[in-house]
């Protein structure tokens, strides 16, 4: 099974494809920090933005990356929350977007849960566990 995972929560345009639920073969990050860096933190209008502009490359690169084609991808799996609503809603209708066209499952994804549960990528732990 491959999946597309989009992550657009905050200031980074983010997409990966995972393969079987542990191999990873791509991750793509586009980052904001020069936007951002000039007014001393982050400006949800300048993210939310910067992610219309970026998403639908960030996407290409990563199926670039993974040679795979968006034809292939079983699932698509998009952060929906915490996070910056604009940037949110840039990432959400992109895999709406994508899901709707080619008939593909969508799954929203906690941003929290995602870093909490990320550890499963790499070695199976028993819960419950504690996380920082």
């Amino acid at each position: 099974m491959l999946v597309l995972g989009l992550e657009t929560s905050c200031d980074d345009t983010a997409a990966a494809v995972l393969q079987d639920g542990k191999k990873l073969l791509s991750n793509i990050i586009n980052d904001q920090t020069s936007i951002h860096s000039k007014y001393g933190g982050i400006v949800p209008e300048l993210a939310g933005r910067s992610h219309i502009d970026q998403v639908h490359k960030v996407i290409g690169c990563a199926l670039e990356s993974a040679q795979v084609k968006l034809k292939d991808i079983d699932l698509l799996a998009v952060t929906v929350g915490p996070g910056l609503i604009g940037s949110l809603l840039v990432g959400l209708n992109a895999a709406k977007g994508i899901c709707y066209g080619l008939d593909t499952p969508l799954v929203g994804v906690n941003h929290l849960e995602g870093h909490l549960l990320a550890i499963f990528l790499q070695k199976q732990i028993k819960f419950p566990f504690i996380s920082l």
